[in-house]
């Protein structure tokens, strides 16, 4: 039976062949790596967080003070990672967070991450602020599971055109950014002057939008760039956005919505009750707020709050199978990845991004294996002990 462990089997055999692999399978090395690899700018604005990064720091920690509990002399021969999301049987618990201006990691940016991901088989949340437009990342990711991300932007014409393009393009799923109402303040890429929207990266499901481009008189051009980046800064965040707010999304999506950025437990009730079918854990990996509680730290609240009334994923800090392993016991359905697989995309492509998703997945199901577990489902906190 083939397993998603199988792949260490197939670096150790390979071996043979005097054969290794061209990127470390411990995935927390990579940060350094890309460091080394990536340009300044780029490397900084993929790695940095907020203010003194102590949210970051936070996320780390929060998986630190939890500790797997191995079980013994359970039948482990037979293993199934797989779930199921809003009626898509996924292999496993994992999806690849939304992410933005890939291009400035890699020239195939986005498109390499979605037939990466198609590969293996997991979904790809396509952000809006991505290089790629909506349909040409369809496209790569050919028959796919696919998610959107939304900025919601405050031209809401401009944010039903989002939605109908991507509904149009295959893409069954929405997750719903709530905690960019603006940009944070971010040492790296102030101190390097660097926001690369500003150089019309990341703006190209902007850029090619009809409503976009009736707003500034046309196709965007060489003439007219300027203007059109300036317009993208008008339109790029909304505060003035409210609970009540969701309404119009149900209006205009008629599949799941989940929104991401919730960390309270009131929140979470609050989203439930305005009809969202799901909650992402999520504190942006740090980025927006700092000195903000660990992600991991609010997964627990959360779950208990809605956890029985809907779907609740978990995103930020996960770079490991353990993490994996970690964020499942504690209620989540399933997590999100995220920079690991960005280093991946900057230090060798599409073979860098499928390298990280098959470590991980290999590594977390021979975590659950060790431990005594042989799918999501039997992972409860009972497996793990706080510090």
């Amino acid at each position: 039976m083939s397993t998603l462990a199988d792949f260490q089997n197939e670096i150790y055999l390979n071996g043979l062949a005097d054969q290794r692999p061209s990127l470390p399978t411990d995935l927390t090395r990579l940060e350094g790596l890309a460091e080394r690899t990536l340009s300044a700018e780029a490397y900084g604005y993929v790695a940095g967080s907020a203010g003194a990064e102590a949210t970051a720091r936070a996320n780390r920690a929060a998986f630190e003070r939890w500790r797997i509990v191995p079980r013994m002399l359970r039948d482990v021969s037979i293993r199934d990672l797989s779930v199921e999301l809003f009626g898509t049987t996924l292999p496993a618990p994992v999806l690849l967070a939304p992410i933005g201006v890939q291009s400035i990691l890699h020239p195939d940016g986005e498109l390499a991450v979605a037939r990466a991901a198609a590969s293996v088989g997991l979904p790809m949340v396509l952000s809006t602020a991505a290089s790629y437009t909506i349909e040409q990342v369809a496209g790569a990711g050919g028959v796919g599971p696919r998610w959107y991300q939304l900025y919601w932007p405050r031209d809401h014409d401009l944010a039903v055109s989002f939605l109908e393009r991507a509904r149009a393009a295959g893409y069954t799923t929405l997750v719903v950014t709530l905690d960019t109402v603006t940009l944070a303040w971010r040492p790296r890429d102030l101190d390097a002057a660097y926001l690369p929207f500003l150089r019309g990266i990341g703006t190209a499901n902007y850029f090619s939008d009809p409503v976009f481009q009736k707003a500034i008189g046309g196709p965007v051009t060489a003439e007219n760039r300027t203007a059109a980046i300036m317009h993208w800064v008008a339109n790029f965040s909304n505060p003035s956005l409210t609970w009540d707010d969701l309404t119009f999304l149900r209006e205009h999506w008629d599949g799941p919505i989940l929104v991401k950025g919730v960390q309270h437990p009131d929140d979470a009730r609050r989203a439930v009750d305005m009809g969202m079918d799901g909650v992402v854990v999520s504190n942006h990996g740090g980025r927006q707020v700092d000195g903000a509680v660990g992600s991991l730290d609010a997964l627990p609240g959360v779950v208990a709050a809605v956890g029985d009334r809907t779907t609740v994923l978990f995103d930020s800090g996960i770079r490991t199978g353990a993490d994996v392993v970690k964020a499942l016991a504690l209620g989540a359905r399933a997590v999100l990845l995220a920079r690991p697989y960005a280093y991946g995309l900057g230090l060798a492509g599409e073979a860098g991004v499928r390298h990280v998703l098959r470590c991980l997945l290999a590594e977390t199901e021979l975590t659950m294996t060790l431990a005594g577990f042989t799918r999501p489902g039997e992972l409860t906190p009972e497996a793990l002990q706080r510090l």
